[in-house]
């Protein structure tokens, strides 16, 4: 399936009304003028992450990636060197929690208000993004790749993390379907921060998957992941994202209409 792409810049209430920049990538069915896809989520718009929305994007899907930091510059990809890595943790505990969540229900707003989204929503997410976007209550499903902060506590101004304490709350459960994928070579989140997760998300008894794989930190990261990207375990993986997407948020191409069947010759 081809895709295109575009972006959308969405007022934020909590920046004084600048504006965060949310990529639209969108699947391209030119004979069904009408067909309505499924929204995903995603956070940082870097090479990879692109990439991996393309990917999602070209299975039927319209994928919404919101540039986390647009407090403190502008849409362009932070890169994975030395400063770029200073700089994006700097950001992360100097951003507002309340912040985080803007941007995930902003983006949810935008997908479903395009004409081409059903207006059925997953999220997924590396690192950072995946289980902030789960407590919208409109996201039905959410699959999280070695999601580092929901154990750590260390995200947001003041590193004032409340996830764990909003799943203990009851926010997650009753709600949306929960997917956790870690490494379990992953130095960022440890066996005791795994544990953590995994009791808490079972004692608020969320609907949730859980899976531990023989794989580093970022490891589907195809862009200087310091020798950590495993292209065949992450293949694997999104095959398993794939099935709980269409098994939660589905699709509807609507009715066919014939094309005139000629193809533009572009160089």
């Amino acid at each position: 399936m081809l895709i295109t792409k575009t972006y959308h810049d969405v007022p934020s209430a909590l920046d004084g009304g600048r504006p965060i920049r949310i990529f639209v990538i969108s699947p391209s069915v030119p004979e069904y003028p009408h067909a309505k896809f499924p929204g995903g989520e995603i956070y940082q718009v870097t090479g990879p992450v692109e990439r991996f929305a393309g990917q999602i994007a070209s299975h039927g899907y319209v994928v919404a990636c919101p540039s986390t930091y647009h407090e403190f510059e502008g849409p362009d990809p932070i890169p994975y060197d030395t400063e770029g890595t200073d700089r994006g943790n700097k950001y992360k505990i100097e951003k507002e929690l309340a912040a985080y969540d803007e941007d995930a229900k902003l983006s949810v707003d935008l997908l479903s208000s395009l004409e081409n989204c059903n207006g059925r929503i997953a999220a997924t997410g590396m690192c950072l993004g995946g289980h902030l976007a789960a407590f919208d209550a409109r996201v039905l499903a959410s699959v999280c790749f070695f999601a580092t902060d929901i154990h750590s506590a260390s995200l947001g101004k003041g590193k004032n993390d409340d996830s764990l304490v909003r799943v203990r709350s009851g926010d997650l459960t009753g709600k949306g379907e929960l997917v956790m994928i870690f490494g379990k070579q992953d130095t960022h989140v440890p066996r005791e921060g795994r544990d953590l997760i995994r009791k808490t998300l079972e004692d608020a008894d969320v609907t949730a998957t859980w899976l531990e794989v023989q794989a580093q930190h970022a490891f589907i990261r195809d862009e200087s992941s310091k020798g950590r990207w495993d292209a065949a375990l992450t293949r694997s993986l999104f095959t398993f994202m794939l099935e709980v997407f269409e098994r939660t948020i589905g699709r509807d191409l609507g009715p066919r209409v014939q094309g005139s069947g000629n193809i533009e010759h572009v160089c």
